[in-house]
C-alpha cells in the first residue's frame, strides 16, 4: 500500500497543497511539460464545502499543475443524476473559477461520449461507460472531499468514481451492494494523483450536509484505498461520528476494493 502524506493547512492553502504532493515527490513527478491534465473535483452538488469540493482549493490546485507545466489543464465532473450538471457548476462559481486562468477549461462529462468498459474480475458490475476523455488526456488527478454518506457509509476517494460514471447507469447502483459497485467502478481506470482536501469533513450525515469537523489537513496519496482508510480513521477520531465502532477495512466499499487489488 503506498503511502499517505498528510499536511496541515493553515494561512497558505496553496504551500499546503504544494507540501502534501511534495511529500511524494512533487507535480514535477506527475506532469511532463506539455501534457494534458483532467482534474475531477467533487460537484455532485453545489452545496457548500465539505458538501462539494472548495473552489479556492480547485483553483490552486490547477495553478499548481499549470505552473508545473502542463500544456492544458481540464476540471470535469457530472452531477447527480437529480440535477443539471451546467446548472450545479454554475451555482458552485465555475465562471469564478475561470477567472484569470485562460489555460483553464471545465468539462460538463454528461455532455460527452463514454465508453464502455469491462469490469474486471467485477462480481456486481460487468462493464461501465467511462468518459471518452479518460482516454484522451495524459494525467487524471482527482480531488475528493472528505465526509459520511447516508447510503455509502463513507465517500472519498474511491466514492469519487461514481461521478465518472455515465449517469443512466447509476440508477441501477443503488438497487443492492451500492458499496461493492463503487469498488468496482475503481477497477476500470486509475487516477495518477489523489489530493484530499480534508480542512473540514462531515462525521454524520452527507454527502450533501451533516455534521462539520474540522481535521485541518491536506492529504495526498497514489493509493485510493490508502487514503480512504486515513479519511475514515480520521472521522472516527471525532466524537458523535457515525462510523464509530467499525473497523476501516471492513467497511464494504474498502473490503472489495482490496479483494480487486485497486491501489
Amino acid at each position: 500500500m503506498n503511502q499517505v502524506i498528510k499536511i496541515e493547512a493553515k494561512e497558505n492553502l496553496k504551500e499546503a497543497i504544494r507540501q502534501s504532493v511534495d511529500g511524494l515527490g512533487g507535480l514535477g513527478k506527475f506532469i511532463k511539460p506539455g501534457e494534458k491534465i483532467l482534474i475531477k473535483p467533487n460537484w455532485n452538488t453545489s452545496h457548500q464545502y465539505p458538501g462539494s469540493s472548495d473552489r479556492e482549493f480547485v483553483g490552486l490546485f490547477a495553478d499548481l499543475c499549470h505552473e508545473a507545466g502542463a500544456g492544458e489543464v481540464i476540471v470535469g465532473d457530472a452531477s447527480t443524476v437529480f440535477l443539471i450538471t451546467a446548472n450545479v457548476m454554475r451555482k458552485w462559481g465555475s465562471d469564478k473559477l475561470l477567472d484569470g486562468r485562460p489555460w483553464l477549461t471545465i468539462v460538463d462529462l454528461s455532455k460527452g461520449k463514454y465508453v464502455k468498459k469491462d469490469v474486471p474480475n467485477g462480481k456486481y458490475l460487468k462493464t461501465a461507460s467511462m468518459p471518452e476523455l479518460l482516454d484522451q488526456v495524459d494525467k487524471l488527478f482527482i480531488l475528493p472531499c472528505l465526509k459520511t454518506h447516508s447510503m455509502a457509509q463513507y465517500t472519498g476517494a474511491i466514492k469519487l468514481a461514481v461521478g465518472i460514471l455515465k449517469r443512466s447507469e447509476r440508477w441501477a447502483m443503488h438497487a443492492s451492494h451500492l458499496q461493492e459497485k463503487i469498488a468496482e467502478i475503481n477497477a476500470t481506470y486509475k487516477p495518477d494523483l489523489i489530493v484530499m482536501d480534508a480542512r473540514k469533513c462531515f462525521i454524520t450525515g452527507g454527502p450533501m450536509t451533516g455534521t462539520v469537523r474540522e481535521p485541518g489537513l491536506i492529504m495526498a496519496s497514489t493509493d485510493r484505498v490508502a487514503i480512504d482508510l486515513e479519511g475514515i480513521k480520521i472521522i472516527q477520531s471525532f466524537a458523535g461520528n457515525s462510523l464509530v465502532g467499525i473497523k476501516p477495512e471492513e467497511v464494504p466499499q474498502i473490503k472489495r476494493a482490496r479483494e480487486l487489488g485497486i491501489g
